[in-house]
């Protein structure tokens, strides 16, 4: 069957229909909503550039994730088929996945689509049990026959370079230790919190409350647990100054569908849950927020890593890695009882520094520094010279719920 071509901004007839051209070219692989939600964090640090040109491509074997297309959609990408983008040699690819990454051609610089690169959970959820512990730096994701894939693979702290070089040593000269792009930009962003309450209706009073449930994907999660904490929360502020937001890891849509999230949430949306769309929000919701309650994914530990009171719901102890990220917030959050009434255990007080340094400290331990980290790898990869403008640190968007 002929596949059809998309007339970008290259090709070998692409100076008849140039606007601007001698760009270089990028290509950013968005596989799933998970790894494009992190891309879209660095992205913006190629703006007002107008040497580079960025397009985007849903990379896939057969099968992808649902939501992906619509996510670029969103955002406005140019967007070109897999099989195309194959078979152009590009000056960057921007990557957050191990997904086909060895079917393209030019230099790369893979991110982690998370909460750094050593997984939290001791065991990959496709692996079973038994199996060996996994970590984003695994030598089979970063190598295919023998060769190592990118050109640059991002760290967020220096005890990935440990395991880096326990893992793939290979890779070795291709480590950047950059820091976490997300947190630094949630950090940057709370200057913001009320306009961001104010998005979500919630009032800059005393009295006034916003609960964000935070759930990651698997039969472990918040989400998978727990569903009718929506509701006992709803019910619970009746006729007090409580909103409740849920935030859904974009993976539990890509494989569920919208349409069956809305019909799982409809009786508590009806009642005025605001449920924060996968492809962006997610950030501010969790700086407006005055209590979070998740589980063991990433969105709660940043929730944490800024200092928001956590309160876990799900957490598979028997799962989890020592030192990881997920436990270190479990070790500041406090645990969910069930059987009790929920907004009476929220009211403790909001976590002590220190407490929220232990998280943030093993997030990143270039605290501030990624934005200038990741922009000057972009642009050794791209040989050019980096613009004379600091790194742009945009403010993260606005949260508009679905449905409201």
């Amino acid at each position: 069957m002929h596949e059809m071509w998309v007339k970008g901004p290259f090709g070998v007839d692409a100076v008849n229909r140039l606007t601007r051209g001698g760009c270089r070219m990028v290509l950013v692989m968005i596989p799933s909503m998970t790894a494009g939600t992190r891309l879209m964090d660095l992205v913006p640090l190629l703006a007002a550039d107008h040497r580079v040109q960025t397009v985007f491509t849903v990379p896939h074997a057969g099968e992808t994730w649902h939501g992906a297309a619509e996510f670029l959609d969103h955002h406005g990408c140019l967007t070109v088929p897999w099989h195309q983008a194959r078979q152009h040699t590009w000056d960057l690819i921007l990557t957050a996945s191990h997904r086909q990454i060895e079917q393209v051609r030019g230099r790369m610089l893979i991110l982690p689509h998370g909460a750094g690169n050593l997984m939290s959970r001791r065991y990959s959820r496709k692996a079973g049990v038994p199996a060996r512990p996994s970590t984003g730096l695994d030598a089979e994701l970063l190598t295919f026959r023998g060769r190592v894939i990118p050109t640059a693979i991002a760290l967020t702290h220096d005890t990935e370079l440990k395991a880096l070089r326990r893992s793939c040593p290979a890779a070795l000269p291709t480590a950047v230790i950059a820091g976490d792009i997300c947190l630094d930009r949630m950090v940057a962003s709370t200057p913001y919190r009320e306009q961001y309450r104010a998005a979500l209706g919630v009032g800059v009073g005393v009295g006034d409350t916003l609960v964000t449930v935070s759930s990651t994907w698997s039969a472990t999660s918040t989400f998978g647990c727990r569903p009718e904490l929506y509701s006992r929360l709803l019910d619970e502020s009746r006729g007090a100054r409580v909103k409740v937001a849920a935030v859904l890891h974009p993976l539990i849509w890509a494989v569920h569908g919208t349409y069956q999230v809305r019909l799982w949430l409809a009786d508590a949306i009806r009642r005025g849950l605001m449920v924060i769309p996968p492809h962006d929000g997610w950030q501010a919701t969790m700086i407006a927020a005055d209590h979070v309650i998740g589980d063991h994914g990433s969105t709660t530990s940043y929730a944490a890593a800024i200092g928001r009171p956590v309160h876990l719901a799900a957490f598979p102890d028997h799962n989890i890695r020592s030192g990881s990220i997920a436990a270190a917030t479990a070790s500041v959050a406090l645990r969910l009882r069930h059987d009790r009434s929920i907004i009476p255990q929220l009211e403790s007080a909001a976590p002590p520094p220190a407490k929220v340094d232990r998280v943030s400290n093993v997030m990143t331990s270039r605290p501030g520094q990624a934005a200038k980290t990741l922009r000057t790898t972009m642009y050794r990869l791209l040989d050019m010279t980096e613009p004379v403008w600091p790194p742009p640190m945009s403010a993260v968007a606005t949260p508009r719920p679905l449905w409201r």
